[in-house]
């Protein structure tokens, strides 16, 4: 696993994560272990390919053709045993992106869209930036883990929602639901006539004992009511070279959603990330899957760590690399919370309460790092605990 702890210096490259410290934290001083990309190099096969890209010196407009879709339909159907027809297929530069142009195809102004808090930040402005009305089921706290309240579920189903925003894996808990509770979420969805806009973003990054199910897979009915948004990006560090791709089955609902795409002037991506998206595809899967033998190993680190050393509680993760931290022993409001933890911690997390109310009193950790780095942000978040 040498290739996941050689520490990059990632200053001065216009890296979110690491130089725009003083515009999210008012402070330098931080260790940044907070928005989601990967501290890892990419594969070596995808640099390679870009660079052999870029040594033909033209970067003129570029099709996305067969050998790129198939690069696709192989990866999701060795990787999630879902087999796909690459017509189903709609490009993006980023599932965010995607999750608003599906709002705007599959609802109107002041329809309501259902999601499950505390969520994604995102959700919430994709919801009401195009004048749509956010319902919430919050997710139920069980130990140091979240279940679906399906009852509660089923009730805002009733009251007319028009569509369903699905997060699996679940950013921030860490859930990677599970075949009984998807087919349950289908099948709701199904009986009140609800689409779903599943973000899966996260899919590729589920612990090794664990299984991601695309709810587009459970049936045909439910794959034509279903937009289901994926991407290389988070798998293989990749966001800044922006592709992405939602898979539609339904052609009726796919010709609305390319439309908008259309109109909204996105059309297919560019160059680089079309490289890069088929050489990860197609080579990337022995890096994936040390990748994932090593978040394993990050999350039992954190969360032994901290659970013996401070009253703060991590949240048993079943995949993606952010953990989700209970900081309600320490007693502070969240601005207080958010305060300790760059003045005393000094380290640059997630606020919980971004995500929801529900969210309150707990914080985000990006784990994604050598274990050098992640090693000195646990011991400083250990030492400001015990010393305050």
């Amino acid at each position: 696993m040498g290739f996941f702890e050689t520490v990059y210096d990632r200053k001065n490259t216009r890296s979110v994560k690491w130089d725009m410290l003083d515009e999210v934290f008012n402070t330098s001083d931080v260790l940044p272990m907070w928005v989601a990309d990967m501290d890892f190099r990419a594969p070596k096969e995808v640099t390679e390919a870009l660079l052999e890209r870029v040594k033909h010196e033209i970067f003129g407009y570029t099709v996305i053709d067969k050998d790129v879709k198939a690069s696709i339909v192989n990866w999701v159907a060795r990787r999630h045993h879902w087999e796909i027809n690459p017509e189903w297929l709609s490009f993006s530069p980023g599932v965010v992106t995607t999750l608003h142009m599906a709002v705007q195809a599959l609802t109107n102004p002041n329809d309501s869209i259902l999601i499950q808090t505390p969520v994604y930040t995102p959700f919430y402005k994709v919801i009401e930036e195009h004048e749509r009305k956010v319902v919430k089921s919050p997710l139920i706290r069980k130990g140091d883990t979240y279940a679906i309240d399906f009852e509660d579920f089923e009730e805002k189903l009733k009251q007319g929602v028009k569509a369903f925003i699905l997060c699996n894996p679940h950013n921030p808990v860490g859930r990677v639901w599970k075949y009984e509770e998807l087919k349950e979420i289908a099948r709701l969805c199904l009986k009140y006539n609800v689409f779903i806009i599943s973000d899966e973003i996260h899919g590729d990054l589920v612990f090794p004992d664990k299984k991601h199910i695309p709810i587009g897979s459970l049936s045909e009915e439910i794959a034509n009511c279903t937009i289901t948004c994926m991407a290389p990006s988070k798998t293989f560090n990749l966001a800044g070279l922006q592709a992405s791709y939602a898979v539609t089955a339904n052609p009726e609902l796919r010709k609305k959603l390319d439309h908008h795409f259309t109109i909204q002037g996105i059309h297919g991506l560019n160059t680089l990330g079309n490289t890069a998206l088929e050489a990860a595809y197609n080579f990337g899967e022995p890096w994936l899957n040390e990748l994932q033998e090593v978040l394993v190993s990050h999350h039992n680190y954190v969360k032994e760590e901290l659970e013996a050393k401070t009253d703060l509680q991590v949240i048993q993760s079943e995949g993606t690399y952010l953990l989700w931290i209970d900081c309600k022993s320490l007693n502070m409001d969240d601005k207080a919370l958010h305060s300790f933890f760059i003045e005393q911690a000094k380290v640059g997390l997630n606020k919980g309460i971004d995500y929801g109310v529900e969210g309150s009193q707990f914080m985000r950790m990006n784990i994604a790092c050598p274990k050098e780095i992640l090693v000195e942000g646990v011991q400083r978040i250990i030492d400001a605990v015990t010393n305050r």
